[in-house]
């Protein structure tokens, strides 16, 4: 079977994975993106209707859900990957956890669904990255704490994480220690597995200990191959900056920037 060029004009060979009936509803539900007002009060409404206990998930899940996410469950995603994979369209997972507060077991229990994505990941061709988010693994105000006092620092963007660390409590500087834990073997399974890890840019007030931690594990985990990968928000007018004092730390470090 010969695989057409690709082109973003080509609508005909971009959808043909779905059915007219699934075109119909997807030109259904953006028409009524596009429209401010009704934006405005669903965001406002559905947030209020499910605290109330409202029945509105199922209207969700048939709708917003279904449009941009592929599943509740890996089985479900595994079902829209397999689908895209017959029409050559490689897949990046998504286990979209994250800001939880539930203490450890939880932030344990979601690097151990991050792995479970890598070995599934790893069994499928048109699977070649999965994303991880950091707030996923630990506390947004620890988060919170790191990137203030890094702000407060001076230097290379490890040396203000390293002496960050050293102004949280012996209490705090233990959980952290846990979410670099998480986060090794994590990323270990990726390398293992030879899957790509997309680590998700969070809010700004949190991104620099995000960006230190993603730092550290390229430099264990990219020495011969980038295997480790950070996300750049073009949006942010320091980012350029960024990107190459990133450069410079690969360079100086020796390993493959992602």
């Amino acid at each position: 079977m010969s695989v057409p060029g690709i082109s973003f004009n080509n609508t005909e060979f971009a959808f043909q994975y779905k059915s007219n009936k699934e075109l119909k509803a997807a030109r259904t539900l953006f028409g009524l993106m596009g429209n401010p007002l009704l934006v405005q009060l669903g965001t406002r409404l559905t947030p209020w209707a499910i605290k109330a206990k409202l029945p509105v998930k199922g209207l969700i899940r048939g709708t917003i859900f279904k449009q941009f996410a592929g599943g509740e469950t890996l089985q479900q995603t595994a079902s829209v990957a397999q689908t895209l994979g017959k029409y050559h369209v490689d897949v990046i997972l998504d286990y979209g956890v994250e800001g939880g507060e539930g203490g450890d077991a939880e932030y344990d229990q979601a690097a151990t669904e991050f792995i479970k994505v890598i070995d599934y990941a790893a069994t499928q061709p048109n699977i070649p990255f999965m994303s991880v988010k950091v707030t996923g693994l630990t506390r947004f105000a620890l988060l919170e704490k790191l990137d203030e006092l890094m702000h407060q620092k001076h230097g290379s963007l490890i040396k203000k994480y390293l002496a960050a660390l050293e102004d949280l409590s012996t209490e705090e500087r233990e959980e952290w220690h846990q979410v670099r834990l998480r986060m090794m073997r994590v990323c270990e399974k990726a390398a293992e597995s030879n899957i790509g890890m997309l680590v998700d840019a969070e809010e700004t007030w949190i991104q620099d200990p995000v960006d230190a931690l993603v730092m550290l594990m390229m430099d264990s985990f990219n020495k011969e191959r980038v295997v480790i990968y950070n996300t750049v928000q073009h949006y942010r007018h320091d980012r350029l900056q960024f990107l190459k004092d990133c450069i410079d730390a690969a360079k100086e470090r020796g390993f493959v920037l992602g």
